[in-house]
């Protein structure tokens, strides 16, 4: 299994996160739903869902992280990371994408199945940074702070290193760029 790495920062009403949003490739090999929620479950990440896909319009997430596994085919993804980035995802891979990044599905083959979880099931809700204003989008940003850190990752089960590590701000390590030490 390869795991990448995107970071972000905010951008106007979408918080985006500290904590790097990973993608696991190849990780639920054989894939298909019952697999796919099985690993996700075994590693406390429940309140799953199936659906052929995901929204085809930006949102995010104020009150959980997300995890999403393509369970059969393909999509792809708009994520408000790296500074806007599409990645296809393929049958076995998973995504885990803290509270606060924007995703959307922009394409995905006919058969496309998606299994969601969510640490210890927390409930979602829907955030679309275009429909909010100053005071909505500084609230949601509360409670994306106000986040534990999930136990484990769902698709390892090991514990999130990445996010354990993370900086304490999306902003930390700014000046140290700025300056020519990061």
């Amino acid at each position: 299994m390869q795991t990448e790495r995107h970071t972000s920062r905010p951008e106007r009403h979408v918080p985006n996160s500290r904590f790097p949003l990973l993608i696991h490739r190849g990780a639920i090999p054989g894939g298909g739903a019952e697999t796919v929620r099985d690993v996700f479950r075994g590693n406390g990440w429940t309140n799953n869902w199936e659906y052929p896909g995901i929204y085809d319009y930006a949102h995010y997430h104020s009150t959980t992280h997300e995890v999403l596994g393509v369970a059969r085919g393909w999509m792809e993804l708009h994520l408000s990371v790296s500074g806007g980035v599409k990645v296809r995802l393929e049958a076995g891979d998973a995504v885990v994408m803290p509270a606060g990044v924007s995703h959307e599905m922009t394409g995905g083959s006919e058969d496309v199945l998606v299994v969601g979880g969510y640490p210890e099931g927390r409930d979602w809700d829907n955030m679309r940074g275009d429909r909010l204003d100053d005071v909505a989008a500084r609230e949601a940003a509360k409670r994306i702070m106000m986040l534990p850190i999930p136990a484990t990752d769902p698709v390892t089960g090991a514990a999130m290193q990445d996010w354990i590590d993370a900086p304490s701000s999306v902003d930390a390590g700014l000046n140290d760029f700025r300056d020519g030490l990061g």
